[in-house]
């Protein structure tokens, strides 16, 4: 597990094709690797990888298919920058929101602009998960946790703060790059608990507020 609050800024130095799919080392930037070991998970761009092998100053992980199929970094190259987050301990702050690091979908960037010393920037979501986007809600973009400003449709958007801005890789999105999606944990399992009696009972559950009373959702 993740929090999506970004630790150090990486990059690709390797991408070697192995056996139909490819291993990547990732030079780690400022991130403190002392307390890494091999088989600890840290996030790339949002995807969990498992590394295989430490260096002083970079990390090697095996990307499968699937995972180069799903999300961003099979569009990755050598140079390319990337967003850095080693996993949650018990004891650390829940600084953003709890992440998984299993990327849902990938989103498009539609719209930037500048509002006083932030930025505002709205994405295109793959419609599958667009139900789960909500706004004031928490969204996961390249492995970073962000709160929805606003929805209409497929897009969503977002504020930057300057902080986040210069210890990420969101400055260097632009129209049209595309992006790694996670959405809160907390509405995949809502909707489960939702829709269970209807995959169970094979009865259609009328959606009203006795019924929300019913399940703990509504008083």
């Amino acid at each position: 597990m993740f929090t999506g609050i970004i630790e150090a800024e990486g990059r690709i130095a390797k991408i070697q094709p192995v056996g139909g799919d490819v291993r990547m080392t990732i030079e780690t930037g400022k991130l403190d690797m002392s307390d890494v070991k091999i088989g600890d998970s840290i996030a790339c761009n949002g995807v969990c990888l498992t590394a295989i092998e430490l260096m002083p100053n970079a990390y090697i992980a095996d990307v499968s298919g699937e995972t180069l199929k799903v999300t961003t970094l099979g569009h990755l190259k050598i140079g390319s920058a990337v967003n850095l987050e080693k996993a949650l301990r018990l004891q650390d702050r829940l600084g953003g929101h709890l992440v998984s690091g299993h990327v849902d979908g990938v989103g498009k960037v539609t719209h930037i602009s500048q509002d006083a010393r932030s930025w505002r920037y709205q994405f295109e979501a793959p419609l599958a998960i667009c139900k789960y986007i909500a706004a004031k809600g928490s969204i996961c973009i390249n492995g970073i946790s962000l709160t929805v400003n606003e929805v209409d449709g497929q897009v969503f958007g977002v504020n930057i703060v300057p902080h986040t801005r210069q210890e990420t890789t969101i400055k260097e999105l632009q129209l049209g790059s595309e992006v790694n999606l996670e959405v809160d944990l907390l509405a995949r399992y809502l909707e489960r608990m939702v829709t269970a009696p209807q995959e169970t009972t094979h009865a259609k559950p009328e959606m009203t507020m006795e019924y929300l009373a019913q399940h703990g959702f509504a008083k």
